[in-house]
This record gives C-alpha cells, sequence and structure tokens, in this order.
C-alpha cells in the first residue's frame, strides 16, 4: 500500500483584489477524513463571508490560523494527508483550481507560514483507505470519527483533546461528549472579584474592528478625509408615485417595489445629467459609461451596498426582482465579493429606518448618493389648496469637484419632479 502524501492547500484568490482574509470558523479538525471540495474553513473578506473548499480528500493533518487570525493570499490554510497511488512520487502538485472560485493552476514554490506557531502540526497519519478504519490515536489528534460528535463537542465549548474516549482503542464517543456536557454544566461558576466588576464596569467593553466593519471604517473615514462633498434636500410630494405603484401592482407580475421605482428615476436623473455617474482621482474625473447602481441593505454583518449592474438596461419590473435578489442575499449574508463592488452611483433609502433626512458619507470613490427619507403623510399645499398628502425629503449628497452647486441641484430637482409627476419618466422612453 502507497504511503499517503501530505498536501498543503493555501488561502485562495478570492477575487475582487482582495489580498486575504479573516478566520471566522473552522469547519474541520486536525485528524479528521475530509472528502474532495468539502468546506474547511469560514472566512470573512473586506466583502463577504464565504466558505473554502478544500481541492484535497484524505486526513487533515495540520490547521493554520486561529479564530480571528487574518491569513494572506497564498499562504497556508490546512495540509491534507491524500492516499497516493503506488509509484507517486512525492513532488510537488500542481493545485487544481477552487470549485466556484476560478482560481488558475499555479505551482507551488514552497511552504510559508502565516503566524509562528499558529498552526497545529502532527505527525504524518496512518494510510487512509476507503472507508476509514478506527485508528489509535496520535499525539496531536483527536480520535473523533463521528460528525455529530465534533459538532455536540463544539456548540458546548467542550476541547475533544482534553477526553479519554470509551470507544475501541480510545476513540470518542458520543456518550462521552454528553457526559463531559452534564459535567460542565453542574460545575461551580468561578468567583470573580469585586475589583474585576468595577474594573471592567469603569473600562467597558473593546469591541476589535475586523472584517467589514474594518473596511467600512476605513473606507469612510477616506472619503471624509479625501472627498469635498456638499448636501441639498428638498421635500417632495409622493402621492402620485404611490398611487403609480398601486396601479402597476394590479398588473400581473412582481409586484414593484418603491425602492425599483427610485432606482428608475435615479438612472434617468444620471442619463442627463452623466458628470454625477462619475469618480475623482489623483488623474482627474473618470465619466463611466455604465451605471452600476448600489443601494443600502441591512444585514447581521450591518450596513452593506450591493451592486445593480447595468442598471441602465434594466425595465422598472426587472429593477424589482434585482433588487429583491440581492437585498434577500444581503439578508442571508450570500453576497459574493463581486456583488458589492465596482458600483457607480449609491441610493440610500433610509426611510427604512423611520427618519426624515440625512447627510450621509459618500461610498469612496463615487461622487454622489441620493437618500430618500420616509414617505409619510404630511399637510401639503396641492393645487392652490391645503390637503394631507405623502410626503419624502430627498438628498443629494455630491463630490464638489466634479460639479457645481448648479448641477447638482438640477439633478436633485428633476429627481423631485419625477417623484411628484412619475409620468415625466415617459419622456425618456
Amino acid at each position: 500500500m502507497a504511503m499517503p502524501v501530505v498536501r498543503e492547500f493555501t488561502l485562495p484568490d478570492l477575487g475582487e483584489g482582495l489580498t486575504g482574509a479573516e478566520v471566522v470558523r473552522w469547519m474541520v479538525e486536525v485528524g479528521e477524513v475530509i472528502a474532495v471540495d468539502q468546506p474547511v474553513v469560514e472566512v470573512e473578506t473586506a466583502k463577504a463571508v464565504v466558505e473554502v473548499p478544500c481541492p484535497y480528500g484524505g486526513v487533515v493533518t495540520a490547521r493554520y490560523g486561529e479564530v480571528g487570525t487574518e491569513i494572506p493570499v497564498g499562504a497556508p490554510l490546512v495540509t491534507v494527508a491524500v492516499a497516493a497511488a503506488p509509484g507517486d512520487a512525492p513532488a510537488p502538485e500542481v493545485e487544481r483550481p477552487l470549485v466556484g472560485y476560478g482560481v488558475a493552476e499555479t505551482r507551488r514554490a514552497g511552504r510559508r507560514r502565516v503566524v509562528p506557531g499558529a498552526a497545529v502540526a502532527v505527525a504524518p497519519p496512518a494510510p487512509v483507505e476507503q472507508p476509514p478504519a478506527p485508528v489509535a490515536k496520535a499525539p496531536g489528534v483527536v480520535a473523533v470519527i463521528s460528525p455529530l460528535v465534533r459538532r455536540i463537542a463544539r456548540e458546548h465549548g467542550l476541547d475533544l483533546a482534553a477526553l479519554a474516549g470509551s470507544g475501541p482503542d480510545g476513540l470518542i464517543m458520543r456518550r462521552d461528549v454528553e457526559a463531559a456536557v452534564r459535567h460542565t454544566a453542574v460545575a461551580p461558576a468561578p468567583t470573580v472579584s469585586r475589583e474585576t466588576v468595577a474594573s471592567e464596569a469603569l473600562d467597558g467593553e473593546l469591541i476589535p474592528l475586523r472584517g467589514l466593519r474594518r473596511t467600512v471604517a476605513e473606507k469612510l473615514t477616506r472619503s471624509h478625509q479625501e472627498i469635498p462633498a456638499a448636501t441639498c434636500w428638498v421635500d417632495a410630494d409622493a402621492t402620485e408615485l404611490m398611487a403609480l405603484r398601486a396601479q402597476l401592482n394590479r398588473a400581473p407580475g412582481p409586484k414593484v417595489s418603491v425602492l425599483a421605482l427610485l432606482a428608475r428615476i435615479c438612472v434617468a436623473a444620471l442619463g442627463r445629467f452623466p458628470e454625477l455617474n462619475s469618480s475623482a482621482g489623483p488623474d482627474g474625473i473618470r465619466r463611466h459609461r455604465a451605471v452600476h447602481l448600489g443601494f443600502a441593505a441591512q444585514s447581521e454583518r450591518g450596513l452593506v451596498v450591493p451592486v445593480v449592474r447595468d442598471a441602465q438596461l434594466l425595465d422598472t419590473e426587472r429593477l424589482t426582482v434585482e433588487l429583491a435578489r440581492l437585498t434577500e442575499a444581503a439578508r442571508a449574508g450570500k453576497l459574493t465579493p463581486a456583488e458589492l463592488t465596482g458600483g457607480t452611483f449609491t441610493l440610500n433609502n433610509y426611510g427604512v429606518f423611520g427618519v426624515d433626512g440625512s447627510t450621509p458619507i459618500l461610498n469612496h470613490p463615487e461622487a454622489a448618493m441620493l437618500g430618500v427619507g420616509r414617505i409619510t403623510p404630511k399637510p401639503w399645499v396641492h393645487q392652490g389648496e391645503l390637503a394631507v398628502r405623502q410626503v419624502t425629503q430627498l438628498s443629494f449628497t455630491f463630490d464638489h469637484r466634479v460639479c457645481d452647486g448648479g448641477t447638482a441641484g438640477g439633478f436633485l430637482r428633476f429627481v423631485a419632479d419625477c417623484v411628484e409627476q412619475p409620468g415625466l419618466l415617459l419622456r425618456g422612453l
């Protein structure tokens, strides 16, 4: 029987120019048997949380990086003992592309470590056969086969390496983990001194900036420092817009959202004022041909900005479908890095939070952002008489380097006119 070959799997390029990722959760343990393309770790990039599958099947012999550790692209994630065919030489292998990432085939030059001492190395395991048989517990390897046992231990914060297995050859069984859980439940809580409690109350909790939160902080700081932003705003009567939405939704097909109508208005306005679909840099102002429309969406990771590609090519119904798809992906934490980058203009519907106005920070390097407050009944002079109308506040923040106030005011006035008289959009069809 051929001896197993230990192969190293490195963090692949996850796309969009990302240089590294933070370990959020390990999905395998050292000594665990994995299949080809099985996810081994969940990492958080500056754009999204993704599961990384390993292209090798075999026994995990080492993991690199604790939870919270940032690992650069190309650095080792895990090593896997793969059953070698007879006659195979332990020469460097060409890595298969990772499923779903489109990573080009590259030959590894050598092993690199990210954090000294961060890897949990073990002795080469016994040859792997199918199906794997229970083996004696080796140094550094936890004798566990059942994924259920590992899951129960992980949910209760148990260290499997500290447990003595009652199964054959010291194999840790479910009953061993459940007994440890019961013992932990009745164990007395540690005593905390009054001085410790007082110190913690005084100092508060330190929450590190990591992953998306750190990226957002850096991006907003850069935007605030580099972009001379200005904001103007206007109140608009959205009664006719809401009536149009109700009329459209009486027809068969997807229900048109208010966000989709506002997105359609933004695209029309950018067609009239293309200088606002741009970004300013040290070499000048770049105007973008396509409108990649970003919109603010709330997720468990915080506020994210998914991007609707080529929004100028989509009608209102298709905009509704795409906005709904991206919103659901944001809530489920399943947005890809490509869906979170490349925007040229942002629509910020902060009215969903029940507020009327805002002066947002631009989404660097974009040059403009339209903000929409809540649509709520208010007294309004309509056709010379006081009436109760559906009113919203529109705010427009822009980079003063790409245009002057006249252009920004013209853009915002056109948007307000379309909200008040949505029939104006028919002129551009």
